[in-house]
């Protein structure tokens, strides 16, 4: 058996592949555009494992609501400097829905409310403004 992938369901194809790859600094891997199923998929790899992919589907014309819901989780990537990630994020307009205030551990949204975990690489950074001082934001 092997692993392949997780699928999140979005509405904004273009943001959140923007934000996959220009904010967390994933590759994409391929794209598959479906006339017939009025669909698009769309795969994303983080440069040190790309076999490990991220699949967004995009059905066109849905509204459907994708909710708020609880059964999934996060999805969890390790960073080389959680602080520089968490400011880059923000400079695009991403909320800090958690901030690395313990310089290990950060939460913040996709732009369709996908949760993703970012976890220093290594030991924690020690605490740093404005980071240590900053609240919880909203929900992840």
């Amino acid at each position: 058996m092997k692993y392949l992938h997780a699928m999140l369901r979005v509405h904004d194809l273009d943001a959140t592949s923007r934000f996959f790859t220009e904010g967390l600094g994933l590759k994409q891997t391929r794209r598959m555009d479906s006339e017939e199923g009025q669909f698009t998929l769309v795969y994303f790899g983080a440069p040190e494992n790309p076999q490990a992919e991220i699949e967004l589907t995009h059905n066109w014309g849905s509204d459907e609501d994708y909710g708020n819901a609880r059964n999934f989780g996060h999805l969890a990537f390790e960073v080389d400097d959680i602080y520089a990630t968490c400011a880059h994020l923000q400079s695009l307009g991403v909320t800090i829905n958690r901030p690395p205030r313990d310089g290990r551990m950060a939460f913040v949204l996709s732009p369709d409310r996908i949760s993703i975990e970012l976890l220093q690489k290594g030991e924690r950074l020690p605490p740093a403004e404005p980071w240590a001082s900053m609240p919880n934001t909203g929900q992840w």
